[in-house]
């Protein structure tokens, strides 16, 4: 029943910005925190970025921190993800992940989209 669909992918340049989104269905949005967790290839996962329900709190990865904006609008059932300079180490499957009500860990995750990739290259 719960569906997370990424979009917003393709090729970046280097330097250049993207914008991410993820919309969301089968469950009340506004109740869950969201995340947006990346895997570049043959790497492991890498948490992103997360917001809390009503987008009051925000929190970021030390490496995208000052160039990076979460944000939800809760009225559209939508995350969105917006990055600026990205660089070609950042070349990955971006995810949209949902966590569960009650947790203690930024990996609590219950559902997971199936990804949008992101290619920055020139």
């Amino acid at each position: 029943e719960v569906q997370l669909v990424e979009s917003g992918g393709g090729l970046v340049q280097p330097g250049g910005s993207l914008r991410l989104s993820c919309t969301a269905s089968g469950f009340v949005f506004d109740d869950y925190d969201m995340s947006w967790v990346r895997q570049a290839p043959g790497k492991g996962l890498e948490w992103v970025s997360g917001i809390s329900w009503n987008g009051g709190r925000t929190y970021y990865a030390d490496t995208v921190k000052d160039r990076s904006t979460i944000s939800r609008d809760n009225a559209k059932n939508t995350l969105y993800l917006e990055m600026n300079s990205l660089k070609s180490e950042e070349t990955a499957v971006y995810y949209c992940a949902k966590h569960r009500r009650d947790y203690s860990d930024h990996w609590d995750m219950d559902y997971w989209g199936k990804g949008t990739l992101v290619t920055v290259s020139s």
